[in-house]
């Protein structure tokens, strides 16, 4: 197995931006890969990130994102909920708030809900 429960897998960098300019982004970039760190701030790794702005959604994910504080500093890190095996892809549950226009999900899990919001 290459991760167990609870292992910590990756963090989720980027640039560290107010919520008015992640907003101004979203709607002037087709792609973007923005994490809300707090009410304040977003993780935005459409510019400068690292491959865990590439983690999918899934509805039974293997993945679970949490906040860390290191030195005053928040942190975005991803942990396994479950034994990872070698080549599995990781995913977890964006979580998105409701709104009402959906988003449709394709995850295919078993106990897929239909939407990402």
């Amino acid at each position: 197995c290459r991760f167990n429960p609870k292992d910590i897998v990756i963090e989720y960098v980027g640039e560290k931006i107010r919520h008015p300019v992640g907003d101004k982004r979203e709607k002037t970039n087709d792609d973007c890969y923005m994490f809300a760190l707090d009410n304040e701030y977003i993780i935005d790794a459409t510019f400068y990130g690292n491959k865990a702005r590439y983690i999918n959604h899934s509805c039974d994910p293997n993945l679970k994102s949490d906040k860390l504080v290191i030195n005053g500093e928040t942190h975005i890190i991803f942990y396994a909920l479950r034994h990872i095996e070698k080549a599995e892809e990781l995913c977890f549950d964006y979580q998105f708030d409701y709104e009402e226009k959906k988003i449709e999900c394709f995850c295919m899990a078993k106990n897929c809900k239909g939407r990402l919001n």
